[in-house]
Order: C-alpha cells, then sequence, then structure tokens
C-alpha cells in the first residue's frame, strides 16, 4: 500500500513543528512519498539576535534553515515547492490563484494524506488559517477527479489539554500564560475532537535537532528541549467525517 503525505504550510518551521515526528517515523519506510510546499518563505518573520539575518535576506536564510531541518531529520521532502507568496500578506492575495496552485500539487502528486493548518490556525495567524482553507478547498477540488488518492485531509492542532499543561508551566515558572485571545498565542482545540495522535518520542531527539536549525526563529524564550512535547503530534480529521466515539489512530496512514 502506498504511503504519500503532502503537508501544506505557510511558513519555514511550520512543517518542522507540525509533522517532522510524523515524518521521521516514516523514513525508512519504502512506499512513503513526502510532499512539502510551503506558500511563504517567512521573510517577515523575526530575527532572533546573532542569528546573522537582517530583514533583507531573512526569506533566503530560512529557506535555507528548513532545507537543513530535513536533512538533520534524515528524511528531506521527495518534493519540496516554495510559492513564494509574501509573508504576513496571504490573504491579501487572489485566493482562487492559490486554490488552483495547491490544486495543481495535489492532482500531480495524488497523496493519500494531507495536512494543513484548521480554521484556527494554531495560533490565529492569518497566514496560516488562510493556506488551511485554500488547501482544504484544493483538496475537495482534486479529490473528486479521480478514485486514485485523497484520502484523508488532517488539520494540525494543539490539544487543550497540552495547552493547559503548558500554562501552568509558565506559571510555575512565573511568566505569563498564553492567552488564545491574542493574536499569534496558541488556541486549543477539545482533546475530544482528535482524530489522531502520533508518538513521536522514539524520534523526539531527532525532531529538537530539527528545530535547532532554525535559527532565526529561536529567541532564547522559544527555545525547548522538552522531549516529552516534541514526542507528540495531533491532528483532527477534517474528512472523511468522523464518526462519534470513532478510536483516536495512532498513524495518520492507519487505517487506509
Amino acid at each position: 500500500m502506498s504511503r504519500r503525505l503532502a503537508a501544506i504550510v505557510a511558513h519555514p518551521d511550520d512543517d518542522t513543528w507540525g509533522v517532522a515526528g510524523t515524518v521521521a517515523l516514516h523514513a525508512e519506510d519504502p512506499a512513503f512519498r513526502f510532499v512539502l510546499v510551503h506558500v511563504t518563505s517567512g521573510e517577515a518573520g523575526q530575527i532572533a539576535e546573532g542569528s546573522g539575518a537582517t530583514p533583507e535576506t531573512l526569506g533566503a536564510i530560512r529557506e535555507e534553515e528548513d532545507r537543513r531541518s530535513w536533512l538533520v531529520l534524515g528524511r528531506v521532502p521527495d518534493r519540496h515547492e516554495w510559492f513564494h507568496l509574501p509573508d504576513h500578506a496571504v490573504e491579501d492575495q487572489p485566493y482562487e490563484d492559490l486554490v488552483e496552485r495547491i490544486a495543481v500539487v495535489l492532482r500531480a502528486e495524488r497523496p493519500d494524506v494531507v495536512i494543513t493548518f484548521g480554521p484556527d490556525g494554531i495560533t490565529g495567524h492569518p497566514d496560516h488559517i488562510t493556506v488551511g482553507r485554500a488547501t482544504s478547498d484544493a483538496f475537495h477540488r482534486v479529490r473528486g477527479d479521480a478514485d486514485d488518492g485523497l484520502r484523508r485531509l488532517l488539520h494540525n492542532v494543539l490539544p487543550q489539554s497540552w495547552l493547559e499543561d503548558w500554562n501552568a508551566q509558565l506559571g510555575a515558572a512565573g511568566r505569563e500564560p498564553f492567552d488564545p485571545e491574542q493574536l499569534y498565542h496558541p488556541r486549543g482545540v477539545p482533546d475530544d475532537a482528535l482524530g489522531v495522535l502520533v508518538d513521536c518520542s522514539p524520534v523526539a531527539a531527532r525532531k529538537l535537532e530539527a528545530l535547532q536549525q532554525h535559527v532565526t526563529q529561536m529567541s532564547e524564550e522559544d527555545e525547548t528541549d522538552d522531549l516529552e512535547a516534541l514526542g507528540r503530534e495531533a491532528f483532527v480529521i477534517a474528512w472523511p467525517e468522523r464518526p462519534p466515539g470513532s478510536p483516536v489512530l495512532t498513524d495518520v496512514f492507519e487505517g487506509l
């Protein structure tokens, strides 16, 4: 059985945070094909002190950081597309053009599973929300073209219980908790909405090493060595509809 995965994200490092563990678990699987699309190069993102990047060079540097992250992880994408839409302004671009560009990749690749952002964009980032909506629309457009592939659409999410645990840790350390009402702060989804929960603990150290390649984005507050947190990835099954009471899957391809 084929195991073809496509991840459609907004910025470099969205992919590392969201799916690197899942990809690493399948790294040695000869049936696994991994397609990655970045809609922007992240050129309007933060610049960590000492990273050496400038506003003029940040986009190119972040693309290289992302490539290094997959090399370090040990499983580079089989196909990697950069759309180079303007960072922090994806919602201002022609929406139909974005949907069709994603659809072109999905038609060519026919992935079994597509992963993107859900309606909350995890952090409320407008780029995340727009990319997630466009990918979902492209998925359903292409799904009707043929019988092959596009068997599951997943939204990368943060379970509410994880967010509550993180906030408790922040409070214990004397730091401000995350506020889901604020832009760029994480939003949680109800734990009972989860459809797939992947145990990435066997490859968590590799995921950490991959994240550490995103030097421009790692402020002191962002740095983490919490392998327990990195050792799990959660998804809502956006399509097909998940029957109430269905067991939570342990792999993105399970049951296909």
